[in-house]
């Protein structure tokens, strides 16, 4: 029997490690795994940004491949941060079981199961980033706090459908810390919480926020599906809202429920982590959001202003996104590869409603949500890149544009598909407004395309067709190639014309708008792109230059420090008092720049002035004051 025994063993060590050469993945089974996977997080390190963890997963002997989750839903890309997991030990029977990467796919691991055994047993740690970044390469913990998401730490068997795959989650925090997540508790035990076991799926779809600091409010009072919004810092008094704003993400529940008609989950809690120490962004899921901002958001009214919107950005999510999803964005398991060309509707659409429903809720005012649009419209037509790239291409280079280089940005053209498809969408709903005379609006198709299946969250897809035909359900025009002519559009011109048709036009002054003084107060930056053709940091760091404009014909590029400016050292206050005094002399502006160790002086022959975007009052009906107006 042993004999017998090792030669099954080393023939299928001998299949396991072929394997590693590569094998081409075979298509999952749509039926239960048989098992429940278990997991334990132990996060008491995670001040000092180690999560361990053990994890059980039942196997046969034979043969047998894990994944490492690599396309995470919301981020887009294969962007599973697996070069942060380190430690891998694997198990079975107390003896440790070897183990090979596959060559090709860096996220699947090959091995065999030995004789005998009835499970895997695999400790390691996730080693979480430093400062900064975003998604899994997101700084995630500080000495008060810890976010996770649960796709960086744990594996899954290969062959079936991750939704077919059941696993038990348990967490273990830092003494007195408190968490909050989607995931429902089963029981307690000290520091160690217990979850009921799920789906893998609804596991990677339940991020948890957890510490020192925490308030947990409820935004759906009396409501049939619980809201809460759960927040953690790193200071007490960091997590308290004011009656506004309480008042105000209450109303936001409550105008998204008047906007689709329906919702998507049993019970939904934003996770918002305020911090100056982890990376800043949303990441939306079916019940939950992970919204990360910094620290005092909620106790800085121009700072609540500018970020104000990501809360709604994510929440939109719900339904458009997370419920209803591109055919192409769905897959069986997460390292089957997507494609995100219809990304113009997943967070374009997305970010436009998002804006609305921050209007409708009280978040901002009407000029407030003029400001950002116009932040928009300006950005947009200033797009450089726009000459080569088209928004559809923006879309289905996502996994380049997304973790793309940052100098150059207005020209090789990043995730354009959120701003640029905000503007698409206000250009769909007053094109809707115009041909119905003013009965119908994209609330109409919001109702009809997530309107469905009230409280389900089981996932519906859709293709470009399902999208023209509820357009054209709801005013019908030839919708495919009104879509098409702005996505597919190659030039110098903004293809999008719903602020003119909302009844407003661009205009330039040389006096910032309140979102553009906002945001440089945040990032302590100067944004001269209108004007001097240049974005530049605190310390002169050139990030941005436009392709053609006045700096870029001096010579300057993205990388190069500005050190003086006009014989006096730099700073983003000098550089404008430059740009002010040549509008009314012949002289140029004189920059003088450092390239590594090289000093140069450059003059830039430019005497427009400064240039910052307003939307001022043109002919029609004001229907940016309508589209924001609060349902009843």
């Amino acid at each position: 029997m042993k004999e017998i025994g090792s030669k099954l063993l080393v023939a299928a060590l001998g299949a396991a490690f072929s394997l590693g050469a590569h094998a081409e993945k075979a298509a999952p089974l749509d039926q239960p795994y048989p098992g429940t996977l278990t997991l334990k997080v132990d996060l008491t390190d995670a001040p000092k940004k180690i999560f361990r963890v053990h994890e059980t997963i039942p196997a046969r002997p034979g043969a047998f491949t894990l994944y490492y989750p690599q396309w995470i839903p919301g981020e887009h890309s294969p962007s599973g941060p697996i070069d942060n997991l380190a430690g891998l030990v694997i198990t079975a029977n107390g003896k440790r079981v070897p183990w090979r990467r596959d060559r090709r796919d860096m996220y699947a691991l090959h091995l065999a199961v030995p004789g005998g055994a009835s499970q895997l047993e695999l400790q390691f740690q996730f080693l979480s980033p430093g400062e900064g970044g975003m998604f899994g390469a997101s700084a995630s913990s500080t000495p008060n706090l810890v976010d996770v998401e649960f796709n960086q730490v744990a594996f899954y068997p290969a062959g079936y459908y991750t939704r077919q795959i059941r696993i038990q989650p348990t967490i273990i925090l830092p003494r007195g810390w408190q968490f909050g997540s989607a995931m429902e508790v089963q029981s307690r035990d000290g520091a160690s919480t217990t979850f009921k076991p799920v789906g893998f799926n609804d596991f990677v779809d339940s991020p948890l926020i957890a510490g020192e600091h925490f308030n947990r409010v409820d935004l759906n009072p009396g409501g049939k599906a619980p809201v809460h919004l759960n927040v953690v810092a790193d200071a007490a008094d960091q997590v308290e809202l004011s009656d506004d704003q309480l008042r105000q993400h209450r109303k936001l529940v409550d105008q998204a429920d008047k906007l689709f008609g329906a919702h998507h989950y049993r019970h939904y809690d934003f996770l918002l982590t305020l911090s100056d120490h982890t990376g800043h962004f949303g990441l939306e899921h079916h019940q939950s959001s992970d919204d990360r901002l910094p620290a005092d958001m909620l106790a800085d009214d121009k700072l609540y202003a500018l970020t104000a919107d990501l809360m709604p950005h994510e929440y939109v999510h719900s339904w458009c996104g997370k419920f209803r999803r591109p055919a192409k964005l769905w897959a069986p398991d997460f390292n089957t590869v997507e494609e995100d060309d219809l990304l113009w509707v997943y967070e374009g659409l997305t970010d436009y409603w998002a804006g609305v429903l921050t209007a409708r809720s009280g978040m901002w005012s009407a000029a407030r949500y003029r400001d950002s649009m116009v932040d928009i419209a300006a950005a947009m037509s200033a797009r450089t890149g726009r000459a080569w790239r088209s928004l559809q291409d923006t879309a289905d280079a996502a996994p380049l544009t997304y973790f793309g280089g940052s100098g150059w940005g207005n020209y090789r053209r990043g995730t354009d598909f959120y701003p640029e498809g905000q503007l698409l969408w206000l250009d769909v709903d007053t094109q809707i407004r115009a041909l119905s005379h003013g009965r119908r609006s994209l609330d109409d198709f919001a109702r009809a395309f997530f309107g469905m299946d009230n409280g389900s969250y089981v996932t519906r897809t859709y293709t470009f067709d399902d999208v023209i035909d509820t357009l054209d359900q709801v005013q019908p025009y030839d919708w495919a190639t009104f879509l098409r002519t702005r996505l597919d559009y190659t030039g110098d011109a903004l293809p999008e014309h719903g602020i003119e048709r909302s009844g407003w036009k661009l205009a330039y002054t040389d006096a910032p708008n309140a979102a553009t003084q906002a945001a440089e107060a945040l990032r302590h930056n100067v944004n001269l792109a209108y004007s001097l053709g240049l974005s530049a940091a605190r310390n002169g760091n050139i990030y941005d230059v436009q392709w053609g404009g006045p700096a870029f014909r001096a010579g300057l590029v993205p990388g190069l420090d500005i050190v003086a400016v006009d014989g006096k050292d730099y700073s983003p206050e000098a550089l404008k008092d430059a740009v002010k005094a040549a509008k009314t002399r012949k002289a140029p502006i004189e920059l003088l720049v450092k390239n590594v160790d090289v000093y140069t002086t450059i003059a830039v022959d430019y005497h427009g002035g400064l240039k910052y975007p307003h939307l001022v009052r043109a002919d029609g009906k004001d229907l940016l004051t309508a589209i924001t107006t609060p349902r009843k």
